[in-house]
């Protein structure tokens, strides 16, 4: 009589139910053979030995699948290369930044009614400043101790005349935590996508690569990527409100950084340096123009090698030595507290023309030099938990780099480095009078004093390359500048009798002050209720807002552009409407915003 044969469990993926099955196939197809199932015997030491690699097979098993896909990954390490693979940039070490404020001593000019120009200096980025714990830190930008919004009062003064002989200048400037470091590799023979590990585990930027030949490599996204830009000096009118142009470049020399946790690799591209001048990929045209005018066609199969022999991906350093310059954040010690930055402890000044200058009177300067934060400097100071970078990553691959909406604009607009201009307000909508669904980009810079002001041609041109690398390659964007209102609050209010009437005033206008301090958005509306809101229930003392009117504020120093505020009023007045151009701005709260008790 043949065997009836059972179907094989296959869910069972663990000890007890593996040993289980395993029994019961014994006892089914072995019942002659095999018949001692006691605890002690041969058989099942066998059956559990079977069991055990039966259940650490499943788990590994279970684990590597989990492992494999971001939402249930939960190594640190698995997590950050699954968000390499979506195209995420791991950022690495975090840092601190924050503003930091420098003094120095500069001589009178020959009528002591001021600082001897010819003896301000700038002190350049890359300079080294210690906090009184001694984290380190690194100016970013270049401190210009002769613009003309630096704070400037008499230093010292000459006792029998009362003239000033030196003046204190106050300028500051942004520092950023850490320190520069500099590791060298010797490099032979070229070797195809060439990685480098650097020995310090707490890097946080790598700032430049060169090798010994003077050649200079830049670091882009992606090897493929051969376009980066650069920042140039603005000798424009405009360069107080535009420090830097940006500029495009083509790169051939280029390297990728790969972060992790406690690593830096930097990898370099595929070609060699006769791929600069000998390029491998075939024009179509002269394939077209080959074939033209005879009868028969040659092989025309495409060289897979062709491809992969080319400066495409970046030429790779060959016989020679990378210098790699990179700066070092102790999570530790990023974060200090107000005045704790106290000392420069490499300082790089340069003066316009050191030639007609002193000896003595430059060094004086340059020793006088300090420094202080006047605010804390902050940052993270730890790593992004796993499930922070898991939902950065989900982020960061829906918009895949691309401007698509027009809050994906307007963050893209934000983002620009302030060096090439300080974009305060933009609004994108599109051109109702365009017939190609033209986009309309309303901007509106900042300038030296902290006020709303027209963006300058240089800042609209970098902001137009800035744009142009990520922007949907069939979208038409017009950057416009944007208008101006400037408004002012008066209002009158009844106040508890048994308080004081000035001090509840000020109290409301300190209220509506501090609410007010920033400009509105691009078209915002401007709600009066807001206003009643405000008074009714933050300021104490206040009974009762009998009026609150906005008035245009136009003229010097106002905006020029005037607006109907009556006629723009909603039909229950309550809010203000809007132009889809146009931001309003209390430009001076401390002075437009006026009350009275009545």
């Amino acid at each position: 009589m043949a065997i009836k044969k059972t179907p094989i469990n296959y869910t069972s993926r663990e000890y007890n139910s593996i040993r289980n099955e395993l029994v019961q196939h014994a006892k089914r197809y072995y019942p002659d053979s095999f018949r001692d199932f006691s605890e002690a015997s041969f058989g099942a030491l066998m059956l559990d030995s079977v069991a055990y690699i039966g259940d650490q097979l499943s788990f590994y098993l279970d684990y590597q699948t989990n492992e494999s896909f971001l939402d249930t990954a939960t190594e640190y390490d698995n997590v950050v290369k699954l968000a390499r693979q979506m195209g995420y940039k791991f950022r690495g070490r975090p840092s601190s930044t924050g503003v930091a404020t420098f003094y120095i001593l500069v001589p009178a000019n020959s009528l002591g009614l001021g600082p001897d120009s010819n003896y301000l200096p700038v002190l350049k980025k890359g300079s080294e400043l210690v906090s009184a714990s001694g984290a380190p830190f690194i100016l970013t930008e270049d401190v210009r101790f002769d613009s003309a919004t630096n704070e400037v009062v008499a230093g010292r003064v000459d006792t029998s005349t009362g003239v000033p002989t030196q003046y204190a200048v106050r300028a500051s400037g942004t520092v950023i935590s850490g320190k520069i470091m500099r590791e060298s590799f010797t490099v032979g023979d070229v070797e195809k996508f060439k990685k480098v590990q650097l020995s310090s585990p707490d890097c946080a930027e790598v700032i430049s690569v060169t090798d010994s030949s003077g050649h200079e490599y830049y670091e882009v996204d992606y090897l493929s990527q051969n376009v980066i830009y650069k920042e140039v000096a603005n000798f424009n009118d405009d360069k107080e409100m535009v420090p830097s142009i940006m500029r495009p470049f083509i790169v051939p020399r280029r390297f990728v950084v790969e972060q992790h946790r406690n690593k830096t690799f930097v990898q370099f591209g595929y070609g060699s340096e006769s791929e600069l001048d000998s390029p491998s990929i075939a024009d179509p045209s002269s394939l077209v123009l080959s074939m033209f005018g005879k009868e028969y066609t040659s092989e025309t199969t495409f060289d897979p090698s062709k491809l992969l022999g080319t400066d495409k991906f970046g030429v790779a350093p060959a016989n020679t030595t990378i210098t790699i310059k990179y700066r070092v954040s102790s999570a530790r010690t990023i974060n200090i507290p107000v005045g704790a930055l106290t000392k420069v402890r490499k300082a790089s000044v340069s003066f316009a023309d050191p030639t007609i200058l002193v000896g003595t009177k430059m060094n004086d300067v340059v020793t006088s030099l300090e420094c202080d934060n006047n605010e804390p400097i902050l940052g993270d100071v730890s790593l992004q938990s796993s499930q922070e970078l898991k939902r950065r990553v989900a982020d960061s691959f829906a918009m895949q780099n691309r401007a698509v909406t027009s809050k994906d604009l307007e963050s893209i607009v934000y983002g620009m480095p302030p060096k090439y201009g300080a974009i305060k307000r933009c609004r994108v909508m599109r051109d109702p009078d365009s017939f190609k669904r033209n986009l309309n980009l309303y901007v509106l810079a900042e300038n030296e004093r902290g006020f709303l002001a027209k963006a300058t041609s240089t800042m609209k041109e970098n902001l137009k390359l800035w744009l142009g690398s990520v922007k949907m390659i069939h979208d038409t964007i017009d950057i416009l500048n944007g208008k101006i209102v400037n408004i002012g609050i008066d209002f009158s209010i009844v106040t508890d009798p048994e308080m004081n009437n000035y001090d509840v005033l000020q109290d409301a206008i300190d209220t509506l002050v501090s609410k007010y301090s920033n400009p509105l958005y691009i078209g915002e509306p401007f709600y009066i209720t807001d206003i009643y809101n405000t008074l009714n229930h933050d300021v104490k003392g206040v009974i009762d807002v009998k009026t609150v009117k906005i008035v245009n504020k136009t003229g010097t120093p106002y905006s020029s552009v005037s607006y109907n505020i009556e006629e723009n009023k909603s039909a229950d007045g309550r809010y203000i409407v809007v132009p889809k151009n146009v931001a309003l701005e209390i430009k001076y709260p401390t002075l437009d915003i006026k009350g009275s008790v009545g």
